[in-house]
């Protein structure tokens, strides 16, 4: 727990977008290793296989039925939001770290999935492809993609804020 929790948390959050669903879902991950403890000896790459895990519990709770009348409900809070942000949420979403989260958050799960997994915990294609359980070649095509994907979200983004220049394109 101590080694993968919170990477895990964070992994699951990049799927939910909702911190507490994300130590939910890493807590029941962790149950789950407990409960089969006794079949690790069967389990090659405990890191692949704890990964994989999670995500697939992350994905089960994006199709709950409860999840999507969360994400249903929150959509109509939108129409409660002030138009003006608040200085504070300007200057939040003026950083480059923030635009880039955004927009990694923003890209469809096939994408995202190998952009946090090669990028933030920086696995390899070979990792990668065996915990989502693709093709190698798969995998790079994914992440050429959600590259180009992702400059495309940075630079439209930039425009919408006057074009000012930004290290990540």
């Amino acid at each position: 727990m101590d080694e993968y929790g919170e990477r895990l948390t964070k992994v699951a959050y990049n799927y939910l977008k909702d911190w507490s669903l994300a130590e939910d879902v890493v807590q029941d991950v962790f149950i789950t290793c407990y409960k089969q403890y006794g079949k690790l000896d069967e389990v090659t790459y405990f890191k692949s296989w704890i990964y994989r895990i999670t995500i697939n519990k992350c994905k089960d709770t994006l199709k709950s039925s409860y999840m999507k009348k969360v994400i249903f409900d929150s959509n109509l809070f939108r129409f409660f939001i002030a138009k003006e942000p608040t200085p504070e949420m300007t200057l939040i979403h003026q950083s480059d770290e923030e635009l880039l989260s955004i927009s990694v958050l923003s890209l469809t799960v096939k994408f995202r999935e190998v952009i946090i997994l090669y990028y933030y915990e920086e696995l390899s294609i070979e990792e990668i492809s065996s915990i989502l359980a693709l093709n190698k070649n798969t995998i790079k095509t994914r992440l050429s993609r959600g590259r180009a994907r992702l400059k495309e979200l940075i630079e439209r983004s930039e425009q919408e804020d006057g074009g000012k220049a930004n290290k990540f394109t």
